[in-house]
């Protein structure tokens, strides 16, 4: 038998099983953030503000595309993983093959759809003159990766849902070690500037999808011949969570997209403290951001098992340790926020941008890391459309008219107020919702009613009413 066949957590310390899983995943992620991290130190010594800020709209394009990779991951991670609870290795293995075909195919349309409106977008941002070219040329030989990176983010999933967080976390060690080495050769020493960047961004997209699915492959004999029956089959359960996941995972860039476009009035100054921010966030809540994926697992293996006292745990488990990592790093944060700053050689806008982060703002980041672990609960619970509703209420409903606000109330730094306080208020939506949502998922009388039958077949998007 495989060594992924059986189901690693429905026993075992839930605490630990939710750190080891985060931390993991979150060093995986940490590595790409990193990349980008340092891609911006890079571009910063080169003097040019206008190309720092073309890093800035570039990366709220990138993130948009990001989205539906994540998207389509969770829902490949979520449907292997309740196959595997359920004790079924054969249609793990079949949901695993047609899922990552799906994801290549749709990758492939999506990248051609994106490139093709580049100068849109963009212009769309509100970058204009040089930094607008800048930002195009960047992305024309970024987006056309589009497909490897979804293949590598579904492939992570897959390995997630086995259990194997470590192979997940190489696949994007390895990628971010790819570009860290490219970056310095291709932007220094063949003094190609943002086009090395580029080049080296695609490399390493690549790289992380071979060692994806690398071991799936040799490890865990987790892909079989595709079939025509099996792909139709499976295209409802795929639909039915990557659509609302891809629907709520895009709400995040669009809310970053109408920040960008906000803080574009301010000045190339304030939108490259953004850019700063934007990046180091995810740097230092690599943790928090891999909850969503790492929890994911855990809370579907349970769910199939039919265990779901053992879910609830879980979720407050993972509440607890979202709340022990955001003190830990805002702490860091804060005593190193000068020497950030200097970094990225950061002076007036765009240092008090990084200061309010590196301040009270990280602290604030407690509500989205409960946001994303609700999301984990929802997705493999079979409600993937309450993450929709939660996403886009702090990306849109909320985060526009606080944005608005704040801004007019106290300029730049405004801004990012205004969306600290979005996520506050759906993060504690998404908490209420969460567990509401265990709640009526626990009932003996609503078990038979999945989202997904033993088969796949698609058999309601709700559970019973009351």
């Amino acid at each position: 038998m495989p060594e992924g066949a059986q189901a690693k957590f429905l026993t075992g310390n839930l605490f630990v099983h939710v750190a080891v899983m985060s931390l993991t995943s979150s060093i995986g992620l940490m590595a790409v953030f990193l990349v980008d991290f340092v891609d911006m130190i890079f571009i910063s010594m080169l003097g040019r503000s206008e190309l720092a800020a073309a890093v800035g709209y570039a990366g709220a394009i990138l993130f948009f595309t990001a989205s539906f990779g994540i998207g389509m991951g969770i829902a490949a991670g979520a449907l292997v993983a309740r196959a595997l609870g359920a004790n079924d290795p054969v249609l793990a293995r079949e949901r695993s093959t047609h899922a990552l075909l799906y994801g290549l195919m749709f990758g492939i349309v999506f990248s051609i759809v994106v490139w093709s409106a580049l100068p849109w977008l963009v212009n769309m941002l509100g970058a204009r003159g040089e930094t607008a070219g800048q930002a195009i040329h960047f992305l024309q030989i970024v987006v056309p990766s589009v497909p490897f990176l979804m293949v590598g983010m579904m492939g992570s999933a897959i390995l997630r849902a086995h259990g194997d967080a470590r192979r997940a976390m190489m696949a994007t060690i390895v990628g971010g070690i790819v570009n860290a080495v490219l970056d310095p050769i291709l932007i220094f020493g063949l003094d190609l500037e943002l086009t090395g960047a580029a080049i080296a961004s695609f490399v390493a997209r690549v790289a992380i999808s071979g060692m994806a699915i690398w071991p799936l492959i040799k490890v865990y004999d987790a892909l079989v011949r595709p079939h025509f029956r099996g792909m139709l089959r499976d295209l409802s359960p795929v639909i039915a969570i990557a659509f609302p996941t891809i629907l709520a995972q895009v709400a995040t860039p669009v809310g970053q997209a109408y920040i960008t476009r906000v803080m574009a009035e301010y000045g190339e100054d304030a939108v490259a403290g953004m850019a700063v921010v934007a990046r180091l966030m995810p740097v230092a809540f690599a943790v928090v951001f891999a909850l969503s994926g790492a929890v994911g697992p855990i809370i579907g293996q349970n769910y199939g098992a039919g265990n779901m006292a053992r879910v609830r745990r879980g979720f407050t488990a993972a509440v607890i340790f979202v709340a022990l990592v955001i003190l830990s790093v805002s702490a860091v944060l804060f005593a190193l926020r000068a020497p950030i700053a200097d970094l990225f050689n950061a002076t007036g806008v765009a240092r008090d941008l990084i200061y309010l982060f590196c301040g009270p703002l990280s602290l604030a980041f407690f509500f989205p890391g409960v946001l994303f672990v609700a999301n984990a609960v929802f997705n493999n619970l079979g409600q993937p459309f309450l993450s929709t509703v939660t996403n886009w209420g702090r990306n849109a409903v909320a985060l526009i008219p606080l944005v608005w606000i704040c801004a007019a109330i106290g300029d730049a730094p405004g801004v990012l107020v205004g969306q600290s306080l979005a996520g506050v208020v759906f993060g504690v939506v998404a908490w209420v919702m969460a567990l509401r949502c265990i709640a009526r998922g626990g009932k003996p009388e609503r078990r038979g009613k999945e989202i997904f039958g033993r088969e796949g077949r698609l058999m309601t998007l709700f559970h019973a009413r009351r």
